[in-house]
């Protein structure tokens, strides 16, 4: 069941009951809505009257929205249930609002029909006063509260007056600590003030002490400078007495004559009114007659008054300024008396003086000698004393412009301060930065110094192959000559073999002969290079033995290796001699012409290209890098 308070505030009651007299009473009224949803969603509007000063007092209504059908038929009520509470509050409110005229216009009654309120049901009437007559608005049955309800109100007031006292425990607790810390603070503060005064009135009394031995020194000089300031005074204010008098009686002197000519001029111009009266009352008598003249005479009589009223203006005015003169006079006789006193002390002074000048003389005669021995030092004193003055001057000069610059310094400093903090930052980000490029630097270093101890192998490596390509083409050169050598000194021998097949011979110093091929129509001799390639025999010659064993020369593999493609690539680009097109597997260098090599002619590209003359390739081995070549005396001894 849940539970919305809309009304909860006393409002002043007119309490009627049988047989006596109508009194005021001060009733809580509590108007709440209560919804109920099991088993069935409804809601009920319950209202409540309370005494706060008597507990007993206890009346309850509950009206649900059928009872509220029958009260809005009895009272012909024009408001459905759910704006019934809002209605019923502004009523309220409107009570409260009149309650504290005289003659209110909305009205409270709780009608009991009871002589006292004793458990008793009780009507709360709503009533409109008009000159008419009363009018009642809203009409509510109320019944007085069992024991059990009373008890269960009675818990409530007590539950909610405990919870105020909780809350107020609470805040009295807080408000205790931070007493509590206020007064430990203000100690703290206090003595903390205290020995500060104690500091200051020390200092105070040595600053009083120092500035009273100042102050006697320079009273005594001022009091030197007053006496002889005393004696041209009273020379000048003689003289300004006297010149003075004699204004002041010229002033009167004026001031009296021009009394007497406004005197004068004041009789005249009396006689002038009465004269215009007279003149106005005759004219009075002629009006009739003479308007002209009247009006005239009106106008006349009006400048006059006008410049009555000023000269009585002027009057009054001269009257102040003499009064203000007297005033001033009787305040300057005033002074010249209490100067005439003064002049008595003095004179009585200056007698009490002379005589003390009689017994000062004696001891000045004496003091005279020491006084002129004082009187240059103190004239070198006073030098010196005018000298630091001028000093202290420019000293005080210089600190003002140095406050004023120290001023403008701090400002300087506060920002460059924040400039310093801001450069800080930035510092540190740059070493980062810094830090992180030195890594990828060190990282880059070592990157470098692995790469230069690659080029390094590889220059190594290369100045080897270099070495190793000169020996080798040493070699085939000296190979070169060796065959043309024995290709001079051979005889060629003509003798075909049984079968019609290649004929070969062995040298005199051991070396094969040039083969030579009848059957294919060549009757050329070969080149001698071709003396030690492998030739495939033919089907129908391999039955012959192969007694001519052809020494082969092992050149450097690394050497064949790294030319491989470069040989290929110069064979078919640039041949090396027209007649024969093929380089059979030898570089191109090797077959140029030489004025002492016989070249080879009449050996067709069929026959070259055939399987009978295919270039003799040295095996793949795969020697170290570092292989030396094989001279060539191992081949060819002597």
């Amino acid at each position: 069941m849940a539970v919305e308070s809309l009304f909860n505030r006393p409002v002043c009651v007119l309490l009627r009951c049988q047989g006596c007299e109508e009194r005021r009473l001060n009733v809580r009224v509590n108007v709440e809505l209560l919804s109920i949803s099991n088993p069935v969603h409804k809601k009920d509007l319950a209202v409540r009257l309370t005494d706060d000063t008597d507990p007993f007092f206890l009346y309850n209504l509950v009206i649900s929205e059928e009872d509220f059908q029958s009260l809005k038929s009895q009272q012909g009520l024009l408001v459905d249930f759910s704006a019934f509470p809002q209605k019923f509050i502004d009523l309220l409110q409107q009570c409260i609002q009149e309650q504290n005229k005289d003659i209110p216009r909305f009205l409270l009654q709780l009608v009991s029909s009871a002589p006292v309120l004793d458990h008793t049901p009780v009507s709360l009437n709503v009533v409109e006063t008009n000159p008419f007559k009363h009018l009642t608005h809203l009409s509510l049955k109320f019944l007085p509260g069992n024991d059990a309800e009373i008890k269960k109100f009675l818990a409530s007031c007590l539950k909610c007056l405990k919870e105020d006292k909780t809350m107020l425990e609470e805040k009295l607790r807080k408000t205790e600590e931070d007493l509590t810390r206020q007064l430990s603070y203000t100690q703290q503060s206090l003595s903390e003030k205290s020995r500060e005064l104690d500091k200051l009135r020390n200092e105070w009394t040595s600053h009083t002490a120092a500035l009273t031995n100042k102050h006697t020194q320079e009273l005594t000089n001022e009091k030197e400078r007053t006496l002889q300031a005393q004696a041209q005074y009273q020379q000048q204010h003689e003289q300004q007495k006297k010149e003075l008098e004699n204004l002041h009686q010229k002033s009167i002197q004026q001031l009296q004559n021009r009394l007497s000519e406004l005197e004068v001029i004041n009789k005249d111009l009396t006689e002038r009114r009465y004269k215009g009266d007279s003149t106005v009352r005759e004219l009075k008598a002629k009006l009739s007659g003479i308007d002209d003249e009247c009006q005239r005479a009106k106008q006349e009589v009006l400048s006059l008054r006008r410049e009555n009223a000023t000269l009585d203006a002027e009057c009054h005015e001269k009257e102040k300024l003499i009064n203000q003169l007297q005033t001033r006079v009787a305040v300057l006789d005033q002074e010249i008396k209490d100067k005439d006193q003064l002049l008595t002390r003095t004179k009585e002074v200056l007698d009490a003086t002379q005589e003390q000048k009689v017994i000062l003389e004696e001891s000045t005669e004496k003091k005279q000698s020491h006084i002129e021995k004082l009187e240059a030092t103190i004239k070198s004193l006073s030098a010196e004393l005018l000298k630091a003055n001028e000093i202290i001057k420019k000293l005080q000069g210089d600190l003002k412009t140095l406050m004023s610059k120290l001023k403008l310094k701090n400002t300087v400093t506060i920002q460059q301060e924040k400039l310093l903090a801001e450069k800080e930052e930035r510092l540190q980000k740059e070493q980062r930065e810094l830090q992180e490029v030195g890594q990828s630097l060190r990282m880059k270093e070592q990157e470098v110094c692995k790469l230069q101890e690659q080029l390094e192998t590889a220059v190594q490596k290369l100045e080897e192959s270099k070495q190793l390509l000169k020996t080798n083409e040493n070699v085939i050169t000296w190979l070169n000559k060796q065959l043309n050598e024995i290709q001079m000194a051979k005889k060629p021998e003509t003798s075909a073999s049984a079968h019609g097949g290649v004929r070969t011979g062995i040298s005199p110093n051991g070396m094969p002969d040039r083969p030579s091929f009848p059957s294919s129509g060549i009757s050329h001799l070969i080149s001698p290079l071709y003396a030690y390639q492998n030739f495939p025999e033919p089907a129908h010659n391999k039955n012959v033995s192969p007694h001519c064993p052809v020494p082969k020369i092992p050149f450097n593999t690394q050497l064949s290796k790294m030319n491989r493609c470069s040989d290929v690539q110069t064979a078919t680009a640039q041949p090396a001699n027209k007649e024969n097109s093929d380089n059979l597997g030898l570089d191109a260098k090797y077959f140029k012409k030489k004025d002492d090599s016989i070249p080879l002619r009449g050996l067709s590209q069929n026959t070259l290209n055939s399987g009978y003359l295919k270039p003799y390739l040295p095996p793949k081995a795969q020697p170290s890098p570092k292989a030396a070549v094989t001279p060539a005396s191992a081949y060819f001894p002597g």
